[in-house]
């Protein structure tokens, strides 16, 4: 058989499969302009996923401050930028200048490339942001296959970047480059925002979304990112709010030395032992925040907001497994999403300068630093909280009594973003959703924190929406990265039915 011809089948298998699953049933069959669409995306899926897997062979690492992966971050940027110009797009690349790292080393920073195609003032403007770049990923870090190999397997296509973020920037540019080859106009206005520092921060994109709100900006309508997941592996989603993050370091130091524990110990306050107390007295083992007053300014709940949580497609005990977690500290759907999303949460993360090797090492470490950090919800103030937690750990240390000495700073303040859903924007592309997946969406938040939304919507003063392609199983980060083929085709058409029901609404 014709390896072409084979995939085609495996394809149509793998599709009906999930109509015989309930996955995909769209209440109507497309009509017009938009049955052609679809159609021209379903026979060309080889060449889109072909393209994916070109862009995952470039090990775009922005992580790893090594000059051999932002050469590779440059080539991904090269790459995203001529596809953008055979699409007609007029296509800059912005300067980004230098990161400067500790050692006294710059590297440069990929140019963030700004791309629009069509200017007509009859349509909305609308702008996609996405990222190039990725987490490192090595074979023996216990991935199956070669991260940088895209590789399909029962219709899921592993690989390090397939659904953060370069999975869903493709299948933005498949919708575009669809209306292209079918010598359609299209619908609206097209701008893309693409960076190659996200992973690492996303270093000069906040300056230059400021130094662009009245130029490349201005014109723009509507802000769209596709750089999270569903809460689901069935049930699309939109994503309309997100959790802040407040990330602080305790330090508790005694002198810059270690000591030997036969010599010293027992007669002086060891800095871990401060420090495992401090710690240990942030968050209880309900998971609730200790530190007083970290509630007082939580948005209260309405009933509008709750009855959101109850549609929400969950099942809690494939959640469960799928996470290998044995049990959670909440046994309902409508609790467990809200402490995910809702509230402000506490985590611990580590502790530098202790002994952490394999083996025994009699040591006691002469200074420690403990990190964590608090998810923060509208309307939680983050210099209230950053003066709740130095209160609190000024108390707790003074009970102590410790000769030792204490220090805490706030070393990174994001603030949560809410989106106004009876936007537009979002009722097309529920009206999107239905028509390429025949359901409603899930309407959900994010309890991880995306800057670029508040960013955006703070300095453009424009609707931003979260428009997830992955499922929730899809492991962004992990040594699994993958995302579905299904995923991936559909998306790309729900991209191009929501240019359509956009141009509708405008």
């Amino acid at each position: 058989m014709d390896p072409k011809v084979g995939r085609m089948a495996s394809s149509l298998l793998a599709f009906l499969l999930l109509l015989d699953g309930g996955m995909f049933s769209p209440s109507s069959p497309p009509t017009g302009l938009l049955e052609k669409v679809f159609q021209y995306i379903d026979l060309h899926q080889d060449e889109f996923v072909q393209t994916l897997k070109e862009w995952v062979a470039v090990e775009s690492d922005s992580v790893q401050p090594v000059l051999r992966l932002r050469r590779e971050l440059l080539r991904m940027t090269d790459l995203a930028a001529d596809r953008l110009r055979n699409l007609g797009a007029h296509v800059d690349l912005v300067d980004a200048g230098f990161q400067q790292l500790p050692d006294g080393q710059s590297l440069p920073i990929p140019p963030i490339i700004l791309a629009a195609l069509g200017n007509d003032p009859k349509k909305p403007t609308v702008c996609f942001y996405g990222h190039l770049d990725v987490q490192p990923a090595r074979r023996e870090d216990g991935w199956v296959t070669d991260p940088h190999t895209l590789t399909e397997v029962d219709g899921k296509l592993y690989g390090r970047g397939t659904t953060d973020n370069k999975g869903p920037v493709l299948a933005w540019i498949n919708a575009v480059s669809t209306f292209r080859a079918l010598d359609e106009d299209l619908p609206v206005n097209v701008k893309f925002v693409i960076e190659g520092m996200e992973e690492a921060g996303s270093l000069a994109l906040e300056e230059l979304v400021q130094k662009e709100k009245a130029g490349f900006f201005s014109s723009v309508d509507y802000i769209v990112i596709s750089d999270n997941l569903w809460v689901s592996r069935r049930t699309p989603a939109l994503t309309w709010g997100t959790r802040g993050n407040s990330y602080f370091m305790v330090e508790v130091k005694c002198r810059d030395q270690d000591f030997h524990s036969g010599t010293f110990g027992g007669i002086l306050n060891e800095p871990m032992a401060d420090l495992v107390a401090l710690l240990g007295s942030l968050v209880d083992s309900s998971g609730r925040i200790l530190i007083p007053g970290i509630y007082d300014h939580v948005a209260p709940v309405t009933e509008e907001e709750k009855r959101t949580y109850e549609a929400i497609d969950l099942d809690l005990e494939e959640y469960r497994n799928s996470s290998q977690v044995k049990k959670f500290l909440f046994d309902t759907k409508e609790e467990l999403l809200m402490h995910l999303w809702r509230y402000p949460s506490l985590s611990i993360h580590g502790i530098e300068g202790a002994f952490h090797e394999p083996g025994a090492k009699t040591v006691i470490p002469g200074r420690v630093i403990g990190k964590f950090s608090i998810r923060l919800v509208p309307h939680m103030n983050m210099s209230v909280v950053e003066k709740q937690v130095k209160q609190h750990l000024d108390y707790i240390f003074s009970k102590r009594n410790s000769s030792n000495q204490m220090t805490v700073s706030m070393t990174l303040g994001l603030h949560p973003w809410v989106a106004n859903i009876r936007d537009n924007q979002y009722l097309a592309a529920k009206r999107a959703i239905k028509t390429v997946f025949g359901t409603e969406p899930d309407m959900i938040r994010d309890g991880s924190t995306i800057p670029i939304a508040r960013i955006f919507q703070d300095t453009i003063q424009k609707s931003v929406m979260m428009l997830p392609l992955g499922a929730v199983d899809d492991g962004e980060h992990s040594q699994k990265e993958k995302i579905n083929r299904w995923n991936y085709i559909e998306g790309s058409k729900l991209f191009a039915a929501f240019f359509l029901e956009m141009a509708k609404l405008h």
